[in-house]
């Protein structure tokens, strides 16, 4: 495995390695970019193919991550850690507890929160062994950042909706979610409440029950949610979910979703445009949750929480704009502005605020 020749590797400042044999602790973490401000980023836990599979992913996850930040006005860098490993079957608490040793080993370079895979509970074990972690307390949902994520990626629909129709209701329209775990229950939560039909897919069966009984969500397999005729595609499980292939298949006018590393190449976004699908770049639009972390360390009240996760609204009508107008696709002109505001900071300049 070599960082340096890796497809995915960004001129990242530290890409370190961790295994323990006493718990089964195989982990990567990954600081891409530390200009505005400590690297912070969830710690996911997965069943990767290989090790290569899983050093591309946290490589994606925290260049991502750097952009998200900057382009929510956060003072963090990007940084992500991954954990080898089937949640279901091989986490422990001794593997958690390893993990918040690896990452105090850091210093506090990076800051880990809850992703896919890890939970608010897992994050306070690793706490016992390193402080430099977020997302555990202060929020109405006991520190879970999820339910911001998933109001974020909601202003992202509602604003891509007005983008092209000029009517901001969701009422009546038609979303595909691909996930129902802790963000994609939110937000066809969210979805259910402003009045659109939520047809979604799992592979998890306790989370289709609940968002059946729940909230009278419409499933179908996991298989053929790529395909459902809808309004807008919401991808809210693993990344690399929009490929040639898929892209094709899509039967959907809008993608806007809480996954991250949506696009399986660069080239994705290409495509996307050119089949006049409107894409919601996953970094932009799912910033809810590294916003609400922001606010439980300072300590913010939930309406400067809301206030701030409510930019996103503003910020990705400016992608949309820009992305008309220069014949850019969405996904190049929102990765232009977040690299705009990082040289402005490597430049000793103040940094641009975010859009909107």
């Amino acid at each position: 495995m070599s960082v340096f020749s890796a497809p995915a590797y960004d001129r990242h400042e530290l890409v370190t390695f961790s295994s323990a044999n006493a718990s089964g602790l195989r982990a990567i973490i990954a600081v891409h970019d530390t200009t505005l401000g400590p690297a912070v980023g969830g710690c996911r836990m997965f069943p990767y193919a290989d090790e290569d599979a899983a050093l591309h992913d946290v490589l994606r996850l925290s260049r991502g991550m750097t952009y998200k930040s900057a382009l929510a006005g956060l003072p963090f860098g990007g940084g992500k850690s991954v954990i080898i490993g089937d949640p279901q079957k091989d986490k422990s608490r001794e593997l958690l507890l390893a993990m918040g040793e690896f990452i105090d080993t850091l210093g506090g370079r990076y800051v880990a929160a809850e992703d896919s895979g890890t939970g608010v509970a897992d994050i306070r074990v690793m706490a016992e062994r390193t402080r430099w972690v977020s997302g555990l307390e202060d929020n109405q949902y006991g520190g879970d950042p999820s339910p911001s994520t998933a109001y974020g990626v909601f202003l992202g629909m509602r604003a891509a909706v007005f983008y092209r129709t000029g009517e901001k209701s969701l009422q009546g329209l038609k979303v595909a979610v691909q996930g129902l775990g802790h963000v994609g229950y939110y937000l066809a939560k969210f979805l259910r409440n402003a009045g659109a039909e939520v047809i979604g897919a799992d592979v998890n069966a306790a989370n289709l029950r609940r968002a059946v009984d729940d909230l009278g969500v419409f499933t179908v397999d996991s298989g053929e949610i790529l395909a459902v005729e809808a309004d807008i595609f919401a991808p809210c499980a693993m990344g690399a979910v929009l490929n040639e292939r898929s892209i094709a298949a899509l039967r959907a006018g809008i993608v806007c979703g809480s996954a991250n590393n949506q696009l399986a190449t660069e080239h994705d976004a290409a495509q996307l445009r050119d089949r006049g699908i409107l894409y919601c770049p996953d970094f932009l639009v799912n910033a809810g949750g590294i916003i609400d972390v922001h606010h439980q360390r300072l300590g913010s009240p939930d309406t400067l929480r809301q206030e701030h996760v409510g930019r996103i609204e503003g910020s990705l009508l400016e992608v949309l704009r820009r992305a008309e107008a220069s014949g850019h696709t969405t996904e190049e002109v929102a990765e232009a502005m977040a690299e705009e505001i990082l040289e402005r900071a490597r430049l000793g300049r103040a940094p641009l605020k975010a859009a909107g």
